[in-house]
């Protein structure tokens, strides 16, 4: 098995290959909208920052919008900052009130809603943003949309061509919006705000639209309307008296603006006690999906939160089936990508858990832990497409030894790989003191599924916890030979390249010092002696390289990669004698060089492989046939080799072929 150890780096995130919630892993992201504009997922939600000095420290603060965009749910691009506070020409620049916003096309063109206090007075007004392409640059209206004072913009672009603003501001309300999309169809009236007790009565204002009737009792906000066949859809955020933390909710109706039936959440209350939540929901290639924001990177502050995504699926009569959040989330994860089994589809049990890497910075991520042998996490939908010759990469952390195996589809499944986490250490690859400190270890796979399929690590030992897993595309330093290949030819600068190889013979060297002149040639003795052409596995290749890499070779058939004895050999095919000419090798550990049964040449000591790093006497490559084979001995070291022959003026030889 290959055990190779290397440090464990830093985990950095980027918003490549991520499927699992939450979405956006390097900032806090809040008050999701998605929209599909082009076949392609746009996400407009607002951006909590921790509050800077004078801003009230517990509260929310948000002070500009990004975009991100994606095709598959999986890789999201940040298309960077669209608005921000101090471009806002009727907003407080220092505010910091920059709340969920969205975004809708018509026509062509993209209109950005989104609140911010005014310069002047209190409370908050809705502002437009216009662009020509969906992540902008947009362009700010000089004025707020007349008639709207509240927070949470959600517009609606009907099939006939109408548009509607709904908003959160003494209760929930909506309005037909003009053909423009910054003014409000209908007439405003002026109203007397509700008194709100400790606070100065606020001056009238001028209102436009109406409530939105049928809606339950308590605490509303943040509505986002859609339509799904002839059912129009409000929903919103709503707490339960008994409760006292947000739900999401949703009510029915046959029209745009109601009046409403209400039908029952969609989510219920988080369990971990965030105060709220704030969401959308999106269809996309056939499948809808819940948009909405969790507390996951900063579990003791529910003002900073982070987007999440996951199914939903509805009743026939077109009422929504309740969404349990999940840590999987949804896209397919490639598993070229790095796949993190903490954010995991299905567990053993409660004894598994998962903490974070690193308690003072969240965004570290997350591990899981295995605490005994036959526990397991499960992680659906990965896809193995396009991986032929892989090999798995995971980052591990354990105090004793133990097993653990990367299973397909359930915890019985077969087997892609399986890993040995080894901390006692042997052959110098791994150091007593790694004990408890992240390894990334790799491991050969001995199975490769076929396209999307689920992956279960299940724990074959002792505890074992686990950062993340990867699995890699080996780059192809062989090829394999048929029994009726044509004939090849040494390369352009005379290297010979197809080699057959026998299965490596692990070998219990701690040093290379060892390798003297007398020791080698007892060594090779002996195992010449025993070396039978008929027993262990050969291997017939043509490398991709001009030095044949034996732990390269090792790697790929399931060995360990180094210490090992390696039996090399070729036929060398030659139109005639060729008189006077000199073998030229290099070899990474000790090797000795045999051509037709006698010995041509010994590199001896602890070698790092140097092109033609020992040339032999002259030598006869008769007409026909010629057999050529070495054998190669390495301890901590990894093995390879590189031969050619030269000719009487030292210029490489290329007039034979190699069978």
């Amino acid at each position: 098995m290959n055990k190779f150890l290397t440090l464990a780096f830093a985990l950095s995130f980027s918003l490549g290959a991520v499927a699992q919630n939450p979405v956006i892993r390097d900032q806090y992201t809040a008050d999701p909208t998605a929209r599909v504009f082009g076949g392609r997922v746009y996400l407009y939600p607002s951006h909590d920052i921790f509050p800077p000095q004078g801003q009230r420290q517990d509260w929310f603060c948000m002070a500009d919008y990004h975009v991100f965009s994606s095709e598959n749910l999986t890789d999201w691009t940040d298309h960077g900052v669209i608005v921000s506070q101090e471009q806002v020409p009727w907003g407080k620049a220092d505010g910091y009130s920059m709340w969920a916003p969205d975004c809708v096309e018509k026509q062509g063109r993209y209109y950005f809603y989104f609140p911010n206090g005014p310069k002047s007075g209190r409370g908050f007004a809705i502002g437009v943003a216009v662009a020509d392409r969906p992540e902008g640059p947009f362009t700010l209206e000089p004025e707020p949309i007349r008639g709207v004072s509240g927070i949470d913009p959600c517009a609606l672009v009907d099939r006939d061509g109408k548009a509607y603003i709904y908003w959160s501001g003494m209760g929930i309300r909506g309005a037909q919006l003009k053909d423009n999309m910054k003014e409000l169809a209908g007439e405003l009236r002026e109203i007397t705000p509700p008194h709100r007790e400790g606070q100065p009565q606020m001056p009238k204002m001028l209102v436009g639209g109406e409530e939105m009737k049928g809606l339950p009792e308590g605490f509303k906000e943040g509505p986002f309307a859609f339509r799904r066949g002839d059912w129009y859809y409000l929903t919103f955020p709503w707490v339960r008296k008994e409760k006292g933390t947000e739900t999401l909710a949703y009510a029915m109706s046959r029209s745009p603006l109601g009046p409403w039936d209400f039908k029952g959440l969609i989510m219920q209350e988080h369990t971990n006690g965030c105060w709220t939540n704030h969401h959308s929901l999106v269809e996309y290639r056939g499948e809808w999906f819940l948009f909405y924001h969790h507390n996951d990177y900063s579990p003791r502050d529910d003002k900073r939160r982070s987007v999440c995504i996951d199914r939903v699926s509805f009743n026939t009569d077109g009422t929504i089936r309740e969404v349990t959040p999940t840590l999987r989330g949804v896209g397919v994860s490639k598993a070229t990508a790095r796949i993190e089994p903490d954010r995991y589809s299905a567990v053993s049990g409660p004894s598994v858990t998962v903490a974070f890497n690193d308690t003072a910075n969240t965004f570290m991520g997350w591990h899981a832990t295995l605490p005994q042998k036959g526990s397991w996490v499960r992680y659906d939908k990965v896809d193995f497409s396009g991986l032929t010759d892989g090999y798995l990469v995971i980052n591990v952390k354990a105090d004793a030894n133990t097993l653990l195996s990367v299973r397909e589809k359930n915890n019985k499944g077969k087997v892609i790989a399986h890993v040995d986490v080894t901390v006692e250490g042997q052959q110098g690859q791994f150091r007593r003191d790694n004990r408890g400190k992240w390894m990334s270890l790799t491991a050969p796979m001995t199975y490769h599924p076929k396209g999307v399929t689920d992956i279960v690590i299940t724990c074959d030992g002792k505890p074992v916890s686990i950062d993340w897993l990867q699995f890699k595309q080996r780059p192809t330093y062989f090829t394999p030979v048929a029994a009726n290949a044509a004939p090849s030819q040494p390369d352009e600068r005379g290297f010979i390249r197809r080699w057959q190889l026998r299965e490596p013979i692990p070998q219990n060297i701690r040093s290379n010092t060892i390798f003297t002149n007398t020791w080698l040639r007892e060594f090779f003795a002996d195992e010449l002696s025993k070396l039978n052409p008929k027993k262990g596995k050969w291997y017939s290749l043509e490398s991709e390289n001009y030095n044949m890499k034996l732990f390269r070779f090792a790697e790929k058939y399931g060995r360990q990669a180094y210490g090992n004895l390696f039996w090399c050999q070729t036929v060398i095919d030659c139109p005639e004698d060729i008189e006077g000419v000199r073998l030229a090798a290099g070899s990474n550990g000790a090797s000795m060089w045999w051509l037709n049964d006698e010995e041509v040449l010994l590199l001896e000591g602890d070698r790092r492989m140097v092109e033609d790093d020992g040339v032999s006497s002259r030598l006869k490559l008769k007409k026909g046939r010629n057999i050529l084979r070495c054998a190669v001995v390495n301890g901590p070291g990894l093995s390879d080799f590189c031969v050619r022959f030269l000719d009487e003026s030292g210029k490489e030889l290329r007039n034979f072929v190699v069978l």
